[in-house]
């Protein structure tokens, strides 16, 4: 598939999107930007949502991940499955009470404006991170199979990408992004199984057979139980994978403008037990692409692509769709799927991220209805300019597999937030508001601490990703201190 080819498909599937915004968006109010006027259908929302969950880091990263880390990831899945049941039924029955904008609004409401602005400010922090990883890897792939053979700079890909998505968001939000993930998740998975088809077919296995082979037991391994120092022990990934889909999707603005744009909280709670099993066996599925990817490679000796003479495993799917003349159907797939897979997270990560700025630090709601409209459009702007930037940075500070960099970085900067939420939910006290940007940065400081000792200090052991749950209790315990007598919880 030449670069040619690529970039009209490109501009054909955003043809699409745009003619999509033009109908959601007409109305162009606030309140079907930030909310979609709480009329979406709950099972469009579920099927966005996978889109919106697995984003291209899963597309693309997390089949490259099998080399290193085999089918250990499913047990991080199984503790999202556990997560997702908690949100359901603790996190949205909150929210739905409250009838909340932003969710970050109950902590005004439970603690005060300090804790209000925390929460947000953490929010920020990992959403603004989160999307940018999202997106430097759809950019690394476009430059590298597309904009590159025109000789177009990496930093002129990343303005694209991000235009983009600004262009069919800047009007509807939320109430299109409903619709817009749909077809995404759509294209998704399409790509996902016709992927998978092609490769098998050219292997001369049928699905089933391929299922059986010996060569996919080298890289099947789903429990590991060896050692518990290690960072992959089941316990650990299971315990690190509960807390991050808590953390990443229940008190993550991005995930729940969706589920608050549903009519009823029985309709939300529908949404995400629905989406919660869909997402483990296709997450299951993508990974046995990544085997497959890999018995292909060492058959037909396919080298991993190399960027600044480093192996990257993320551009191997991309590689072998695109440059192996395995099909041009399967290269226009997995485009298709790639870019859906991208964007679904992206787009609905800008709209988070305006809705909360609007939300949390301007109090938009203080203003008159033209200016309310005139503010979000600029903050808007202001947040698709700060996700250039912070795109155009990762290319020259990741060394990691992108989808590990991703769950690291929500060790740090969601565990604040899961310590905030669970004292205002479990507890009846109230708290020194003043002094809870204090405990959370204190919190944020010690498990930077903790996760950079070296294992040999502690006897072999690997610290993971149980550290968002140990950092949600040390800001937990952090909150105790400057607690005050009991009060009715809100």
């Amino acid at each position: 598939m030449t670069a040619t080819q690529t970039l009209i498909l490109i501009v054909c599937y955003f043809g699409v999107l745009i003619v999509i915004s033009y109908f959601t968006g007409k109305n162009d109010s606030n309140a079907d930007f930030f909310k979609a006027s709480k009329k979406s259908p709950w099972f469009l929302v579920a099927f966005g949502m996978i889109g919106t969950s697995l984003s291209g880091v899963t597309f693309i990263s997390v089949p490259g991940w099998v080399q290193g880390a085999q089918f250990g990831y499913m047990q991080v899945v199984f503790g999202y499955l556990v997560g997702y049941l908690i949100i359901a039924y603790v996190l949205m029955p909150v929210y739905y009470k409250h009838n909340v904008t932003s969710i970050y609004q109950y902590l005004e409401t439970r603690f005060g404006t300090v804790s209000h602005k925390t929460g947000a400010f953490f929010f920020f922090v990992s959403r603004v991170l989160g999307a940018s990883f999202r997106l430097f890897l759809v950019a690394i792939v476009l430059q590298q199979f597309v904009f590159s053979a025109w000789h177009i700079p990496f930093e002129f890909t990343v303005v694209i990408s991000v235009a983009l998505i600004w262009l069919y968001t800047f009007r509807g939000g939320i109430k299109t992004i409903v619709w817009t993930d749909t077809l995404q998740t759509l294209f998704m998975l399409v790509a996902l199984g016709l992927s998978i088809y092609y490769i098998n077919k050219t292997l001369n296995w049928s699905f089933s057979e391929f299922l059986i082979s010996d060569e996919l037991k080298q890289y099947s391994q789903i429990v590991f139980l060896d050692s518990f120092l290690e960072k992959n022990h089941f316990i650990k990934s299971f315990v690190g994978g509960l807390f991050i889909a808590i953390c990443m999707t229940g008190l993550d603005q991005d995930m729940m403008q969706k589920n608050l744009s549903c009519k009823t909280l029985k309709d939300a709670q529908k949404n995400m037990i629905s989406f919660s099993v869909v997402i483990v066996i296709v997450n299951f599925i993508f990974l046995l692409l990544g085997a497959l990817l890999f018995i292909y490679a060492q058959k037909f000796n396919v080298t991993i692509p190399v960027i600044e003479g480093k192996a990257k495993t993320d551009l191997l799917f991309p590689h072998i769709a695109l440059n192996s003349g395995l099909s041009i159907t399967l290269a226009v797939t997995f485009m298709l799927g790639l870019i859906a897979a991208a964007y679904s997270s992206a787009d609905s990560a800008l709209t988070s991220l305006t809705t909360s700025f609007c939300v949390d630090f301007l109090a938009i709601k203080k203003h008159g209805k033209t200016k309310q409209k005139t503010i979000r459009k600029q903050v808007h702007m202001m947040m698709s300019l700060l996700l250039v930037v912070v795109v155009i940075i990762f290319k020259h500070v990741l060394d990691r597999n992108v989808i590990d960099g991703l769950l690291t970085v929500a060790t740090y900067t969601y565990g604040p937030l899961l310590g905030l939420f669970a004292f205002g939910i479990f507890t009846k006290k109230s708290i020194n508001d003043r002094l809870v940007w204090l405990v959370t940065l204190a919190a944020v400081i010690l498990i930077f601490s903790i996760a950079n000792i070296p294992s040999a200090y502690l006897g072999g052991y690997k610290v993971g990703y149980e550290l968002l749950p140990i950092n949600g209790c040390i800001t937990f315990l952090g909150l105790l201190l400057i607690s005050r007598k009991e009060v009715n919880t809100a």
